[in-house]
């Protein structure tokens, strides 16, 4: 018997077993309307896998995304605004030969060639002068002036000059910087003034220093009774001309550098030039026909040329004509350089 509080006791029932998860059945793919007449395409589902080599877009704060690079929005190119108004922060003015000397002076100042050359040519210079103006006597000048010990060091210090006038414009050929020169100033001309210039500059502060150091020096060492002093034509001569005739010789170099790019070729040829007037002389004069000749070659040889203009004799002249001469082969060369540099390529 049982109260109204009590409910009857329920039989126990066996678990029922778990049933298997119902899959939703199939629905045929999605067409997209297409053109009339013509089946719709099917809708493709992308590959769980391609999700991760898709581009992802920029996160970080601070930064926009760029057009082009991944993650960012593509958009067309008819809607890309247009950049008004751009001003290039690089000033942008026309060349004029000042460049190309400061572009020369930089390239003739850094080369180690230029250093060690002129030094050689100082050396000899200013150490054989003072080494014949120690060795001599105060009457050894009482016919010649006071000068000549600088003559020595020249005659070997001229062959330094003619060297680093070939240099100048052979080197840059020779490891193909002339292309960089020529490509940044295409007007060649320019190029070759410049260098003309800076190394015209160079050569003939340098060797008339060094002459004038010795010249002094030896006058200072004697200028005892019975020496004869030089004039103001003689300091002049044995400073100034002897320091241009020598700068002059290295322009020629130069010239004959920019014709035969060729640093051996062209240093064999000036040494030619140098040596062969002082020696040939000596056989051409052997002969009676040959003889005019000998003597006109001998007159502007190099030695002969720096010994006029040091008045080593009254006989040889100033020297001023020789110096003359050999500007007028310089200017020769000079315009053959500019004709030859303008139709040959680099």
């Amino acid at each position: 018997m049982t109260t109204p509080y009590q409910q009857p006791a329920q039989a126990s029932q066996p678990p029922t077993p778990p049933q298997p998860p119902q899959q939703a059945p199939q629905q045929p793919p999605q067409q997209q309307p297409g053109a009339p007449g013509m089946p719709a395409a099917p809708q493709q589902t992308p590959h769980p896998q391609a999700q991760q080599y898709a581009p992802q877009q920029a996160a970080q704060p601070g930064m926009q995304a760029v057009p082009g690079m991944p993650g960012a929005p593509q958009q067309p190119y008819a809607s890309a605004a247009p950049v008004a108004g751009y001003t290039s922060p690089i000033p942008i003015r026309r060349t004029h030969l000042g460049n190309a000397l400061s572009s020369e002076w930089t390239k003739i100042k850094s080369v180690r060639s230029t250093i060690w050359t002129l030094s050689v040519m100082v050396a000899l210079v200013i150490g054989i002068g003072l080494l014949v103006a120690s060795g001599t006597k105060d009457s050894d000048y009482s016919s010649t002036p006071t000068t000549i010990p600088g003559l020595f060091g020249t005659l070997l210090g001229q062959l330094c000059i003619v060297t680093l006038g070939v240099l100048v414009v052979t080197s840059e050929y020779g490891t193909g910087m002339i292309r960089t020169t020529f490509t940044a100033s295409p007007q060649r001309s320019r190029v070759l003034t410049a260098k003309a210039l800076v190394f015209f500059l160079v050569s003939f502060v340098t060797t008339t220093a060094a002459l004038a150091f010795v010249a002094f020096v030896s006058t200072g060492m004697h200028n005892g009774t019975g020496v004869q002093e030089p004039t103001s034509k003689q300091l002049v001569g044995a400073t100034l001309g002897a320091g241009l005739y020598v700068s002059l010789l290295g322009l020629l170099s130069l010239a004959v550098g920019s014709m035969l790019r060729h640093s051996a070729g062209a240093i064999t040829a000036m040494l030619g030039v140098v040596l062969l007037p002082a020696i040939l002389p000596a056989f051409l004069m052997m002969s009676s026909s040959l003889q005019t000749l000998g003597e006109k070659m001998q007159k502007y040889s190099s030695p002969q040329s720096l010994a006029a203009l040091f008045q080593v004799d009254d006989s040889l002249g100033t020297g001023w004509s020789q110096v003359g001469m050999l500007a007028g082969v310089t200017a020769a060369a000079f315009i053959a350089a500019y004709a030859l540099l303008e139709k040959r390529d680099v």
